[in-house]
């Protein structure tokens, strides 16, 4: 197979990328990093780091430059709606250069996305239920058990340890903007606030869910996504969170039975920057529904779904999870598994009283191919799931095999160690 250059550009924060260049470079191809800030600088331990410290505006003739003098073939990044990757890709697409993608996975939790072009409302992945099912009957069955454990505690040192650089020596990147719209350290100490809460707002969470089970009540669940997340800004009519939970709240109140209830959940990582309880409960307030819509902080989202009559959700991942428990799931946002008979495809009003269950054979069908295509196993934080991610990425990255069909890990294996 005749070698290629890689380009990475920002990654997850983790030595997953450092370590897939390190793998390349051992299977004969050359690989490129391009930092542009301190953070990715303290994160990039491949080979042939680059630095960019000009503006924005400059980095366009920058990146197409690189790319030429480098013979560049392949783009590896981390999503694609950052403006730094979002002129590389155009770049590179103008050059005939392939471009993967890379994420947390579609498949929670041990599951890595790994796509050609793009992801979620630019994925490549079939919308057609027949040719989902083409697709399926070309692909083996997956293990969809847990095999890898990712470390939160990790993630979150690393995570800040990124971000802090970043703010506190901002001036070794004087140029770099950031796509981040919040203050790092407002962000980690609400998190952490929350965290702290989280001992005794999980079970008052799970107590609700018991009671309402208990009583044999109908009800809904509505998961918030965060605010700041791409989900929301680049696929989602939305400008904020608190513009569809108004929406969903006047629909639940104007259509659904009337013993019908609507947990509406934070998500677990909100740093709390704005005060969704009080939100929720102010919108609700102005409805004829408010005793009947809870707002949940904590507790299993799995849990609720087992039981609920509904999920409504943007676009979030936790929508996937919910039709594995065959949880019918209207989305109000682009997301890459909305599909005619996995999803209600009629609208919001009409979901509370007739909410569409997905179809098993289909919803089956769509979560094995999407394993067997766009999903390696493995996990970004820790060991030895890092490194069975590592060595599955760089193995499809070296094959031009992302996208295709391949054999899904039928148990848990040791993968060689991705270490340069």
């Amino acid at each position: 197979m005749q070698n290629r250059s890689f380009l990475f550009l920002q990654g997850p924060i983790s030595p997953f990328f450092s370590r897939i260049a390190h793998a390349l470079v051992r299977k004969g191809h050359r690989a490129w990093g391009i930092n542009l800030s301190i953070g990715d600088q303290l994160f990039w331990r491949g080979p042939n780091a680059h630095n960019y410290r000009g503006r924005l505006k400059d980095w366009p003739a920058y990146i197409e430059g690189f790319m030429d003098r480098h013979g560049i073939t392949d783009l590896v990044l981390l999503g694609e709606q950052r403006e730094y990757h979002k002129a590389a890709i155009r770049a590179a697409k103008a050059r005939g250069i392939r471009v993967t993608v890379t994420d947390f996975g579609y498949l929670r939790p041990d599951w890595i996305t790994l796509e050609k072009d793009g992801m979620s409302a630019h994925s490549l992945f079939p919308r057609s239920p027949e040719a989902i099912l083409e697709l399926a009957a070309r692909c083996p069955k997956a293990d969809f058990s847990r095999h890898y454990q990712d470390s939160f505690w990790r993630m979150a040192l690393w995570d800040m340890t990124y971000h802090f650089a970043n703010y506190f020596l901002w001036w070794l990147f004087p140029h770099y903007e950031t796509h981040k719209r919040d203050n790092p350290i407002l962000v980690y100490l609400g998190t952490g606030l929350r965290l702290f809460q989280s001992r005794w707002k999980n079970p008052a969470a799970m107590a609700r869910l018991q009671a309402l089970n208990e009583a044999a009540t109908p009800f809904f669940v509505f998961p918030l996504q965060m605010e700041n997340d791409f989900q929301i800004r680049a696929y989602s009519p939305y400008p904020d969170m608190s513009t569809p939970i108004a929406e969903v709240l006047r629909s639940f109140a104007a259509h659904a039975p009337v013993d019908t209830h609507l947990l509406v959940k934070v998500h677990p990582w909100d740093p709390g920057l704005k005060n969704w309880e009080k939100i929720v409960n102010r919108l609700a307030g102005e409805t004829s529904a408010a005793v009947r819509i809870h707002y949940v902080d904590g507790g299993s989202l799995d849990a609720m779904c087992q039981t609920a009559r509904g999920m409504v959700t943007i676009n979030s991942t936790s929508g996937l999870s919910a039709l594995k428990f065959g949880c019918p799931v209207i989305t109000l946002g682009e997301a890459i598994y909305d599909v005619p008979g996995l999803t209600h495809q009629g609208g919001l009003d009409e979901f509370w009283a007739r909410p569409s269950p997905p179809d098993p054979g289909l919803r089956d069908a769509f979560l094995n191919a999407m394993a067997a295509t766009i999903q390696v196993r493995g996990v970004f934080y820790n060991q030895p799931g890092l490194d069975a991610g590592v060595a599955a990425a760089a193995e499809r990255l070296h094959l031009r095999t992302v996208n295709e069909a391949m054999p899904c890990p039928s148990g848990k294996t040791e993968a060689p160690n991705a270490n340069g």
